[in-house]
């Protein structure tokens, strides 16, 4: 069986999600129909719905169900976009956000005439506060991630909102690669009082939870404007028009729960794994260099510059052994560019070619960081030797 380090990509299935989704599967009725069966169908999502919010922070009609973070995150831009007030033409966007939201605000650019105001990260990672705070000035709306989905930096998503607030600027969070692993409070970090500015929406997806792959949310403030994708039978409070997805909106709640009920035990595990994978790479890698912030970063995201061995020749040659991991954002599979989050971080095009995420989560071990240690020293030698061809 491969050893698998690659789960900020997708996580494996929890059996909560499993159970709970053929539950609600066997339920046959449409969740706005208004008989008997439609009803016990609206009942299943409205308590999945519920127990989203309750994982978030949220109110429950805040919670709308999407396919994922992809979907969720177009909906908040292009929704906020298009419901900006007149004369407002500019998106805060810092730099190395995930590609969903980089490629959604190039398309607000391409075909919106959006003016972006890029926002460069710190050497760890992180999108300082002052410097997006300097960008939002009139600006039609901003997004950050709440953490990096490559190094894991966690940035910090309390004082971005306070920012967003004061500068009375509609702010959209992707909490994609954070929700489950660190502590997500929508109405806390939005703070007290009705506003259609500040923190409005925030995005989470089902896969990377535990939950099925074509499952998510996006939270949407009671008090946000924002023009919807999809038109049709108005569900979802007028915002994701289509037939509801009860039971995969049920298996995400079920996951999402799971995740936060055990997230402090979960991240101090897998906090004690991070430090025995880093010490070892060092150990066989004494070149090699830790990105990302140290301390404040997703519990189990190891992200490493192994000079003079390309990212993707290494990917195959552990692939080989039986050991998966990735190079960055499985999103951009396939595509052998130089990471543009190192690039973001002010690294060379060489460095941003030479690095491996290895992400753990819930099924990671102890055996799986030693097999990954134990091919680690032979793989290097050999793609530091290909590179020198």
């Amino acid at each position: 069986m491969a050893v698998y380090f690659d789960h900020a990509a997708t996580t494996p299935l929890r059996p909560e999600a499993r159970d709970a989704w053929l539950a609600a599967v066997e339920v046959v009725g449409n969740a706005s129909s208004v008989h008997g069966p439609g009803q016990d169908a609206r009942r299943i999502l409205e308590q999945a719905r519920e127990d989203v919010a309750g994982a978030l922070d949220c109110d429950p009609i805040e919670v709308v169900f999407t396919s994922g973070g992809t979907e969720s995150i177009n909906l908040a831009l292009k929704g906020l976009w298009w419901s900006r007030p007149a004369g407002h033409d500019a998106v805060v966007l810092p730099d190395g956000e995930h590609h969903a939201t980089m490629d959604a605000v190039e398309w607000l650019s391409a075909s919106e005439r959006a003016v972006v105001r890029p926002v460069a990260l710190t050497p760890d990672g992180a999108v300082p506060v002052d410097a997006f705070t300097a960008a939002l000035p009139g600006a039609a709306l901003a997004t950050a991630l709440v953490a990096n989905n490559e190094v894991g930096t966690v940035s910090d998503a309390a004082g971005l909102t306070r920012a967003a607030a004061e500068g009375e600027v509609p702010l959209h969070l992707d909490a994609v690669g954070a929700a489950g692993s660190i502590d997500v409070r929508f109405s806390a970090w939005r703070g007290p009082g009705a506003a259609r500015t500040g923190l409005v929406a925030l995005s989470v997806s089902g896969h990377k939870v535990g939950a099925p792959v074509g499952t998510g949310a996006l939270v949407v403030s009671r008090h946000a404007t924002l023009s919807p994708l999809l038109h049709g039978g108005g569900q979802q409070r007028g915002l994701r028009s289509g037939t509801p997805d009860v039971a995969g909106a049920s298996a995400f709640a079920a996951a999402l729960q799971a995740s936060v009920r055990g997230r402090d035990a979960e991240a101090a595990r897998l906090g004690i794994l991070r430090r025995r994978l880093l010490d070892g790479i060092r150990a066989a890698v004494p070149a090699a260099e830790l990105l990302g912030d140290e301390d404040r970063r997703l519990p189990g995201n190891v992200h490493v510059h192994l000079p003079g061995a390309a990212g993707e020749t290494l990917l195959f040659l552990l692939d080989q052994e039986g050991v998966a991991v990735s190079t960055g954002s499985a999103c951009q599979a396939g595509i052998a560019e130089p990471s543009h989050v190192v690039r973001a971080m002010g690294r060379d095009e060489r460095a941003a070619r030479s690095v491996l995420r290895l992400t753990m989560g819930r099924t990671s071990t102890e055996v799986d960081v030693e097999r990954l240690l134990a091919a680690l020293p032979a793989a290097y030698a050999r793609a530091v030797a290909a590179g020198a061809r």
